[in-house]
């Protein structure tokens, strides 16, 4: 038996550390986007070179945007494309078996 492709696909992106819960971090924010500093602020335990990296994979994905504005400072917003908040609203299922399977 072979395994799916699609799935094989999928775990590439989700199976690598912190990508599935920078999508639903995203997916949790209201528009679905979040300024870096905000995410640096939130997601304790992840430094900021490694959510740099991840965001940008995600982006090369095209799970999330950037935008830069730069009035009147430098501010960088992540938001999550239509594809990543197919992504996230995947993960639902997946958030409730752990709520009712694991002991967090």
């Amino acid at each position: 038996m072979q395994t799916c492709p699609y799935m094989e696909a999928a775990f590439q992106i989700l199976g690598k550390k912190w990508n599935g819960q920078l999508v639903h971090y995203l997916w949790s924010r209201e528009n679905h986007a979040a300024h870096f500093s905000e995410m640096k602020q939130d997601l304790t335990g992840m430094t900021p070179r490694a959510l740099s990296l991840k965001l940008t994979e995600l982006a090369e994905a095209g799970l999330i945007e950037k935008t830069v504005h730069h009035e009147p400072s430098v501010s960088i917003r992540y938001r999550l494309t239509d594809k990543g908040a197919a992504l996230a609203e995947s993960l639902k299922p997946i958030q409730e078996w752990a709520q009712q399977h694991l002991d967090v």
